[in-house]
């Protein structure tokens, strides 16, 4: 590698360090930058209309010469799904493992890309080099194939960002974690570990995957139901569990879900699932077969609206329509924000009259793809590093983590909790921080993303708390006086019967505001406006304790 010009690794998180995912981190030493994932984050209650959120790169699009591509830990969506928003800004090579690239590409062919973007597949052990930087992909289990943590060499130092992983020693595709691979990487001097910090309160060691296979097993021995199972359309070794059960038990797969769909093909095709022949079923062939001989893969086992799942528990689904010969399996852990759309969309499967199983205490319908605190601490003493950088959790993840490393002799001046924007240098000196970059989040709402500013959002917010009240009305432009109006038209404010009556006050006031305006010669139009919007909204809140967004519109005619 070329040396640089100032022998410093610049460590700067863009996302990621606050519990909802949109993970990603910017290496930059010299004249050279790479990106370590670039992930989404799905909409939150004060976002609302938003489809899902992306870090803001305008600091690397100022820069954007030295940026030499963007490195892959996995697939999941909160570590590749605003890839194809990166890209549009800033077209770079992206390294990543055959699935996660099978997984990107369908992004990129949505998005109409796929020809303009250079994918380069690696593999577990493949070294890539680039200017300042030289990448080692290690090999690492997580609740999706091919996971890798990176290993990134510079002048200044070397790194270990650890993405998301767990031990697991009997892991469904037999390729355990090259614990090996980190112990060397301890031997020879490690300076700065940024780990996984997700499972850092769960005491032990996390399960295996195969546990959920065993336990899927069970089910389907002792039930005569129709299955219907939700997962992570992501988890390839889940859903390859489900399937060897039902091909075991004589019954036949139904995948709905067009994110469940998309990855399932995408890993069928690149040898990562292996299907028996003539298992899978389409959804209008249920019929011919009995109850007990169908299981059912599905998306939605957060309670996302409009999933799959969701669609069936509410009866809008077009096809599945469920009852008490059904059994509901949500193979999933909660996400933290993410409980109540469980709880309700639970609620309405039981009303349906189906039995439910979800991740308590007595089944094992799921397990983490994240270490706990035991594998936790055989990754610190494996790799036993001079700097500690916490990622990849809520803050209050990251603190804990940072007590772990304490408790493991690592001085705490030698931690660092990061912050998004954050500058975290390595230099000849040691490690500081060092002031930070422009940063942030950009709101996609359909085709678009970035033009949300908080002002759309507060205004939507206030609409889906209070309502709205529109007042319209015309004007003479020539003499000055009211044509028609005002008519009070409202959303979202008031009941029937009690509209009926303030909308006539609101009425009658607003005419006297237009009157008194037009009677002192005030005829600009923002003026009358504004005065409208203050005696109306006054009123509101005297009448009724609620401020409705007022929008007063008028129309000039000339006659």
């Amino acid at each position: 590698m070329a040396k640089a010009k100032k022998s410093k690794l610049k460590i700067i998180p863009l996302g990621g360090v606050d519990g909802i995912g949109r993970n990603i981190t910017v290496f930059e030493c010299g004249e050279d930058i790479i990106v370590v994932d670039c992930g989404i984050s799905f909409a939150e209650v004060d976002t609302p209309g938003i489809d899902f959120v992306i870090p803001d790169i305008s600091y690397l699009e100022g820069c954007m010469e030295k940026v030499r591509g963007i490195f892959i830990t996995h697939g999941h969506e909160d570590h590749i799904g605003a890839i194809p928003f990166f890209l549009k800004r800033i077209n770079v090579p992206v390294y990543a493992t055959r699935l996660t690239l099978g997984i990107l590409e369908n992004k990129l062919i949505e998005h109409n890309m796929r020809d303009v973007c250079e994918l380069v597949e690696v593999a577990a052990g493949d070294v890539v080099e680039d200017g300042n930087f030289a990448v080692e992909f290690i090999h690492v289990n997580h609740s999706i194939a091919d996971s890798c943590a990176l290993h990134i060499y510079t002048p200044a130092g070397n790194a270990l960002v650890t993405g998301d992983f767990k031990i697991d020693l009997t892991p469904i595709d037999g390729e355990t974690m090259d614990l090996a691979r980190f112990a060397e990487i301890g031997s020879e001097g490690l300076d700065v570990l940024l780990c996984d910090s997700t499972n850092v309160e769960r005491v032990g060691f996390t399960q295996s995957e195969k546990i959920v296979g065993a336990f899927l097993e069970r089910i389907m021995f002792n039930t005569d139901k129709r299955i219907i199972i939700a997962t992570f359309s992501s988890n390839v070794h889940r859903v390859q569990q489900i399937i060897d059960a039902s091909a075991k038990f004589g019954r036949k797969v139904v995948i709905t879900g067009r994110s469940m769909l998309n990855v399932i093909n995408a890993a069928s095709r690149l040898g990562y699932m292996t299907i028996p022949e003539g298992i899978l079923i389409e959804v209008g062939d249920m019929k011919r077969y009995n109850m007990d001989q169908i299981t059912i893969i599905t998306t939605g086992s957060q309670g996302e609206p409009m999933s799959a799942l969701y669609r069936m528990a509410y009866g809008e689904h077009a096809q599945i329509k469920l009852g008490k010969d059904d059994l509901v399996v949500l193979s999933s852990s909660p996400i933290p924000g993410n409980e109540k759309l469980i709880c309700n969309i639970t609620n309405e499967l039981l009303k349906r009259g189906a039995t439910v199983l979800n991740d308590d205490a007595v089944s094992d319908v799921h397990v983490s793809g994240h270490a706990s605190r035991e594998e936790l601490k055989i990754m610190h003493r494996l790799t036993q590093p001079e700097y500690f950088i916490p990622i990849h959790g809520e803050y209050k993840h990251l603190i804990r983590h940072m007590e772990l490393a304490k408790e493991l002799g690592m001085d705490e001046e030698n931690i660092f909790i990061p912050e998004q924007g954050h500058i975290i240098e390595l230099s000849p000196s040691g490690m500081k921080k060092r002031g930070n970059v422009p940063n942030g989040v950009l709101y996609v709402d359909g085709a678009g993303f970035g033009d949300l500013g908080s002002g759309v959002l507060k205004e939507r917010m206030k609409l889906s708390e209070d309502g709205v009240v529109i007042i319209t009305v015309t004007l003479d432009s020539e003499f000055n006086s009211i044509l028609s109006g005002p008519e009070t038209i409202s959303r979202g404010f008031a009941y029937v019967g009690e509209a009926e009556e303030i909308t006539e006050q609101l009425n009658g006031l607003a005419a006297e505001v237009i009157e008194k305006c037009l009677d002192k010669g005030y005829c600009d139009f923002s003026t009358i406006k504004s005065k409208i919007r203050g005696e109306i909204s006054g009123f509101i809140f005297k009448q009724t304790k609620r401020r409705p967004m007022v929008i007063p519109i008028i129309m000039s005619v000339a006659l």
